[in-house]
């Protein structure tokens, strides 16, 4: 990763309009409810801006692993404002002067979690620069860009530039889209609709030949009246996949592949590396992955991105959309390659996922239950189980990293929660 040289501001601005448009709250706020996991990112003497808060226990357990002592960070809660970017929650709750006391030592930078015009306006007016850009300006002109590729019709057409397979589609504005649906469905069994700045398969609907004269009621009110949509081939998968790269100044690499845990289209979780099953896609979605960082790079973006792709039951990738911010993955393969340092783990197999346990609990019983039957992530061995995103507000709907060896050992984790944890 591109390791940051002074202290950071952390900066989980999950309410952000870079992936979803600020009109859909209540998904925005149900994603700012994941702010605790960015705790894994910092070291001695960074800050935390969060819109949620950390249970104590949790920076703990952090600290523990981490071996930077809570004392060492400093947490700022940011009280609730409504469905509004992270900074202006910041400036309403009148805690500028509290961060800007932090971030006054020379070097300090600004970490959004999405690089959006008002993180960027937040660094420019504390005097930061925003990492991993060198200059504050640097960071402003990324924004189109980063604004561009973060919609599906952007990514469209710029995938088509640089020669990525699409499924059949079209974009177009909502009140063309009953008639581009009917168009395809001539020739397609299925149809995907998708608003155009969306994530997590928030909005996406799937319609067949007999739905058509649903179209209008499916879209529901996401995107607006004129909102831009873009509809698409069905394609009949076998996997939902991804690339995570990164472009620094040394160019762009890829950092890990794997496959999604979907349902109805959301992600739901994440296995890496690729499995067996899809394992032969690897070399052309990190072909895909370079062209785009490069085409990223070119318009000044730095800093961590992702391509989504789906595979075909014939076995032949298709583009999906790409994630130009840090996404539900960046940050738990950030902290698994922090906590696997140590004992020379290279290159592990991990899972991400979310449990719903049948009784509630705190997470000290939590981390009991996982120490008794020996799923606990151990420093020394590399692996283990980590709850990387605090206790759910209602004590049973539990996110979990596995962390192993191979693949082999993180299914056997995996099961081993389901009388560890008293899964439903």
């Amino acid at each position: 990763m591109n390791e940051p040289k002074g202290p950071l501001a952390v900066f989980a601005n999950f309410l952000s309009d870079l992936a979803v448009d600020l009109a859909e709250g209540q998904v925005l706020a149900q994603w700012a409810t994941q702010a605790p996991r960015k705790a894994w990112l910092l070291r001695g003497g960074d800050a935390l801006v969060t819109p949620g808060p950390l249970s104590d226990e949790f920076r703990a357990y952090v600290g523990d692993l981490t071996g930077v002592p809570r004392e060492r960070t400093e947490i700022i809660e940011v009280p609730p404002a409504g469905t509004v970017p992270l900074a202006r929650a910041v400036r309403e709750a009148g805690l500028v002067d509290r961060i800007a006391a932090h971030v006054g030592r020379p070097g300090t930078a600004l970490l959004p979690t999405a690089l959006d015009a008002s993180a960027v306006a937040f660094a420019r007016d504390l005097g930061l620069t925003v990492h991993p850009y060198a200059t504050v300006d640097e960071a402003a002109a990324a924004v189109p860009v980063t604004m561009l590729l973060n919609t599906k019709a952007g990514f469209r057409r710029v995938a088509e530039r640089l020669g990525m397979r699409l499924p059949a589609g079209r974009v177009c504005r909502r009140p063309e889209v009953e008639g581009v649906v009917r168009r395809l469905l001539a020739e397609h069994e299925r149809v995907v609709i998708k608003p155009d700045r969306s994530a997590g398969g928030h909005g996406m609907r799937f319609l067949s030949r007999g739905d058509v004269g649903a179209t209008g009621a499916a879209l529901d009110a996401v995107g607006g009246p004129r909102g831009t949509w873009v509809v698409e081939e069905y394609v009949a998968s076998v996997a939902s996949v991804s690339i995570q790269m990164e472009n620094t100044t040394s160019g762009t690499r890829a950092l890990f592949s794997g496959a999604m845990r979907t349902e109805g289209g959301s992600f739901t979780g994440y296995v890496s590396p690729l499995p067996p099953s899809c394992a032969h896609v690897a070399g052309e979605l990190e072909e895909w992955g370079t062209r785009l960082g490069r085409h990223l790079a070119d318009h000044g973006y730095l800093g961590p991105f992702g391509l989504d792709a789906l595979v075909g039951t014939d076995g032949v990738p298709y583009a999906g959309e790409s994630n130009v911010r840090r996404t539900a993955t960046t940050t738990p393969h950030a902290m698994i390659a922090r906590l696997t340092a140590a004992s020379g783990a290279t290159d592990p197999a991990w899972a991400l996922s979310k449990v719903r346990t049948r009784t509630p609990f705190d997470l000290a019983e939590a981390l009991v239950r996982l120490r008794t039957h020996r799923l606990a992530f151990d420093p020394a061995r590399g692996e283990g189980v980590v709850l990387y995103a605090d206790t759910p507000q209602d004590g049973r709907s539990w996110r979990y990293a596995v962390i192993a060896a191979h693949a082999d050992g993180v299914s056997e984790r995996e099961r081993g929660l389901v009388n560890a944890l008293g899964l439903e």
